[in-house]
């Protein structure tokens, strides 16, 4: 037998862009910033959790585990056992998925899940045979040895790579994320118009939700060493319009591409968490869910086309819920590129594809652009690559019971071919 598991509460920092050197924030940093307050309102002691778990993909020497790190740090006791994710972009959703089955499966009952990741820190690393020239000279035995490593020497080794180059580019294909968004637009015919537009959208609807203050429960202010405080997603632009956005140079397939810096989702800083509990523990502690999380579903396809992780996800999911595009009230699909949104929109639109990859009948259906992503997404808040799964989910409880829809799903690709996707249900 399983048990209903609840979304209770949850909270995030500001997403605040990379500025091209160290952030304020490490991981660790940014996950206690928005874990602290989240924990100070609730009404039960948080060594009452049963577990500790954050997504986090970049992570710093000087803080393996960050889970654990962040853990100690938030107070909750040397005996709270806490486990970092892994599964690139899916790893904050992966932690309330895993935190949902144990919880389901009646293991545990209440559990901090979660996801950081501060882009700002990634890593510089040296080139190949940089490193291999380190290692001759650390092995030169004698001065007759080491002044024949020394002739080895070539100016280019100590210029430094980016590390984030080398994450963002797969392995198997040798694609970057960007040029697997540029496969999709082919396929699918998504012009660089439509693509400037959907990005334009989505700074509009953030900059409204901050206007309006639907995201005053969520955002947890950051507060650096330096005193400076952080309030609100510094990459939101409210007068981003199709002449700005028709400026920017394709970035990865010059010069006829669709992708640009403009309709792409944001390096960016930035943490979340979100308080997973069993039916026992809410009436236990008094407490108020903000959904249930019904169902979850994850998915594998050629890491080329990765951005069609959503379609493989999501519809399984809700075939298997009963559930037709009509049925979902609202929808979060993390906005890795515009690009790659509008193709899994025009892959659910059409017959021949669902019919050939999907095994349906028929073409899944269309969702209404007011139903998705209804106050911005990536493009305008950027992607924490850790992070995202984890916001996708809080938002969606909290643009649920705002708008007052039964069910939601949120659901993302995930770099190396893979996407995720998770069924809430109104409390």
């Amino acid at each position: 037998m399983t048990r209903p598991v609840y979304l209770v509460d949850g909270a995030r920092t500001p997403f605040l862009k990379a500025r091209g050197k160290p952030g304020p924030f490490t991981p660790v940093d940014l996950a206690v910033q928005c874990g602290r307050p989240l924990l100070l309102r609730q009404g039960f002691d948080a060594r009452a959790l049963d577990l500790v778990i954050l997504g986090c993909v970049n992570v710093i020497a000087d803080e393996m585990n960050p889970a654990r790190v962040a853990a100690l740090r938030l107070g909750l006791g040397a005996e709270m056992v806490a486990f970092t994710m892994q599964i690139n972009c899916g790893s904050g959703m992966q932690s309330i998925d895993t935190a949902y089955r144990y919880i389901r499966d009646g293991s545990h009952e209440m559990i901090l899940a979660g996801g950081t990741e501060a882009l700002s820190h990634a890593p510089l690393t040296l080139r190949q045979e940089a490193v291999e020239w380190f290692g001759e000279m650390s092995q030169a035995k004698g001065p007759l040895a080491q002044a024949k490593a020394v002739t080895g020497l070539r100016p280019d080794f100590f210029k430094p790579v980016i590390g984030l180059e080398h994450g963002l580019t797969d392995p198997i294909t040798t694609l970057n994320m960007g040029q697997t968004a540029e496969v999709l637009a082919y396929h699918f015919g998504i012009d660089r118009k439509t693509a400037d537009a959907y990005a334009m959208e989505s700074h509009h609807r953030l900059a409204k939700a901050q206007e309006e203050g639907w995201l005053d429960d969520e955002v947890m202010p950051a507060f650096a060493s330096d005193g400076t405080v952080f309030v609100r997603d510094d990459g939101v632009r409210p007068d981003s319009d199709m002449e700005g956005l028709a400026k920017p140079k394709p970035v990865f397939e010059k010069p006829h591409g669709k992708v640009t810096a403009g309709n792409s989702s944001q390096i960016t800083d930035g943490a979340s968490w979100v308080i997973v509990a069993s039916e026992a523990a809410v009436e236990k502690h008094g407490l108020t869910p903000r959904a249930e999380i019904k169902d979850s579903e994850w998915a594998a396809l050629d890491p080329a086309v990765m951005g069609l992780g959503p379609v493989l996800a999501a519809t399984p999911l809700a075939q298997r819920n009963g559930l037709s595009v009509e049925d979902v009230g609202l929808w979060e699909l993390n906005e890795a590129f515009a690009a790659q949104v509008l193709s899994c929109l025009a892959a659910w639109s059409d017959e021949d594809f669902c019919r050939e990859v999907l095994g349906f009948d028929s073409a899944f259906g269309r969702i209404d652009r007011d139903m998705l992503n209804i106050d911005g997404g990536a493009i305008s808040l950027g992607h924490p690559v850790g992070t995202s799964g984890n916001r996708i989910v809080l938002h969606l409880a909290n643009a649920m019971q705002r708008a007052g829809h039964k069910t939601g799903i949120a659901t993302e690709c995930i770099g190396g071919g893979l996407g995720g996707a998770m069924l809430l249900e109104a409390v």
